[in-house]
C-alpha cells in the first residue's frame, strides 16, 4: 500500500535535508585540469602545489585553489621523492706532495656537538706542500657560500692555488663553487665516492684536529 506524502514529510520522516534532496551534484570534468598539472610538473618539477597554483592562474584558467589542491593530490604530486644526485665518473688523482706552496690546497668539513647537543661544523683548508692550515672556519651551517668567502679571504692574503682537492660533499659541488673556480683558473680536483684516502693529506689535518681539539675540550657556544 502506497500513500503520497509531501517532500517536507517524505524528508523529516528519513531525517533528510530538504536542501540536500534537492541538490543535483554535477560530476566535474577535471581532465584539462589534470593535463595542465602533468605538464606544469613535467616542466617543473622541483615546485610545490602553491607555486603551480599561482602559474596556473596567471596563465589564465579559472580553476579555483580548492579544486586545484584536490586534483594535485589525486595526482599525488604531494609525494615528493628525492632523487639522488648523480654525480660524473671521477677519476682517480695522484696524491703527489707539491714542490712550492699554493700548488695545491686541500680541504674538507668536519662536525661535533656542543654541550648542549647543538651540531656544529668545521671547514678546514691546509697547503698541501707544507700541510700548513690556513684556515678554520667554524659555524652551525656552511654552504657553499660561506666556502667561497673564506677562500676569498685566504685567496687575499697569500695568493690563489693552482688546483684545490675535495671530496663530493654538495657543498664543493655546487655550481657556485665550481663558477667561482672556473673564473679564476683553478682546478677544484674531486676524490673518487668513499675513497677519503685519496685526501689523505686533509684526513690526517682533521685527525690531529679531531684528537687535539674537539676530543679534549668541551664547547658551550
Amino acid at each position: 500500500m502506497q500513500e503520497k506524502v509531501s517532500e517536507r514529510q517524505a524528508c523529516k520522516l528519513l531525517g533528510v535535508l530538504r536542501s540536500s534532496f534537492r541538490y543535483n551534484r554535477k560530476i566535474k570534468n577535471d581532465s584539462a585540469l589534470m593535463m595542465a598539472l602533468e605538464e606544469l610538473i613535467k616542466k617543473h618539477p622541483s615546485i610545490g602545489f602553491w607555486k603551480c597554483y599561482h602559474r596556473l592562474r596567471r596563465k589564465g584558467h579559472p580553476w579555483n585553489h580548492k579544486r586545484v589542491h584536490r586534483v594535485y593530490k589525486l595526482l599525488k604530486l604531494n609525494i615528493r621523492r628525492k632523487i639522488k644526485r648523480r654525480l660524473p665518473e671521477r677519476v682517480k688523482q695522484p696524491l703527489t706532495v707539491p714542490e712550492a706552496i699554493n700548488q695545491s690546497w686541500s680541504m674538507d668539513f668536519m662536525s661535533d656537538s656542543l654541550v648542549d647537543g647543538r651540531r656544529f661544523r668545521l671547514l678546514n683548508v691546509i697547503d698541501d706542500y707544507n700541510r700548513e692550515s690556513l684556515w678554520i672556519e667554524i659555524d652551525t651551517s656552511l654552504p657553499s657560500v660561506i666556502v667561497i668567502r673564506v677562500l676569498e679571504k685566504i685567496v687575499e692574503m697569500r695568493g690563489k692555488p693552482q688546483k684545490i682537492r675535495v671530496d663530493n660533499g654538495p657543498e664543493f659541488v655546487s655550481d657556485q663553487l665550481q663558477q667561482w673556480c672556473r673564473e679564476r683558473n683553478i682546478q677544484l680536483q674531486f676524490i673518487q665516492p668513499g675513497k677519503p684516502v685519496q685526501n689523505a693529506f686533509i684526513e690526517h689535518n682533521n685527525g690531529s684536529i679531531r684528537r687535539e681539539l674537539l676530543d679534549a675540550y668541551h664547547f658551550l657556544h
